[in-house]
């Protein structure tokens, strides 16, 4: 693959409408991993080929991992420095009075095959020992469709919610409540706003919180930071936390009867949608 291909790769998503996901993703890495160092525009084809975690073939033995045989790479772009001397060269008075021959400094861009996580096999990474419970309302999430699995964490990520995925870096049930939420929202909804928007994760803390009171085994003990989140997202929006859950308490019902299958799945969606 050249590069113009894979800078092909990266305006597709911007064709596609996945760019405020692929921005959130790329400037915000989950974990210390080699990929959260690359370039902004490298992290964004990592988003393009499903990944949180690629690393280039001696990178993967590193750490006792080998690239499943058939395995197909993608490619990063990384540049190159080089030098060359300038012609025409100093000549042997200019070499004796002590001259160098000058140096011209290119750069150049390459293609470089990295290959995801999925595609290697061997000693498990750290991230991959997380383990996750039995957490309640999983079945809810295998109902919909939704692949729950472990990814590496940072102090900045809990857990994310993509269309057909909740990724966790905690085992933590309020985290799981949390995404679960998210998708249920979008639901009753139609479609979630991109990025990080004050109504929708207020929607989802307080649905989180609710279900950590009516199924969960440890509510008060996340109570507190569901409270700052929630006062973050509020402040935002110009109300106090009180007044934004208020707002909010409509859709909040409605995820929650979703969720517990309170009532069919299409009349919550017809009621908010009324």
């Amino acid at each position: 693959m050249n590069v113009q291909e894979t800078l092909h790769n990266i305006i597709e998503l911007f064709q596609t409408g996945q760019i405020p996901e692929a921005v959130a993703f790329a400037t915000f890495p989950s974990c210390d991993v080699p990929c959260s160092h690359w370039s902004f525009a490298n992290r964004l084809l990592c988003f393009f080929h499903h990944t949180e975690d690629a690393r280039g073939y001696r990178q993967w033995q590193a750490v006792n991992r080998q690239v499943k045989k058939g395995a197909k790479a993608f490619h990063i772009i990384a540049p190159r420095l080089g030098k060359k001397k300038k012609n025409p060269p100093v000549n042997p008075e200019e070499q004796e009075a002590g001259i160098s021959p000058e140096t011209i400094t290119s750069l150049w861009f390459v293609t470089v095959p990295v290959f995801c996580e999925a595609d290697t096999e061997g000693e498990p990474l750290d991230y991959q020992q997380i383990i996750l419970p039995d957490l309640p309302l999983m079945d809810r999430a295998i109902e919909w469709g939704l692949n729950v699995k472990a990814v590496p964490g940072n102090k900045m990520f809990y857990g994310r919610y993509g269309k057909k995925e909740i990724a966790l870096a905690t085992s933590e049930e309020k985290v799981f409540f949390h995404e679960l939420s998210h998708h249920a929202h979008s639901l009753v909804i139609g479609e979630l706003k991109p990025g990080q928007d004050w109504r929708q994760e207020i929607v989802a803390e307080l649905s989180a919180q609710a279900l950590c009171r009516i199924i969960g085994k440890h509510a008060d003990s996340t109570l507190g930071n569901s409270y700052r989140y929630i006062a973050h997202y509020a402040k935002e929006a110009g109300m106090n936390p009180v007044h934004a859950c208020l707002q909010v308490i409509g859709d909040v019902e409605a995820v929650l009867k979703l969720i517990l299958k309170q009532e069919p799945e299409e009349n919550q969606i017809k009621a908010v949608a009324m």
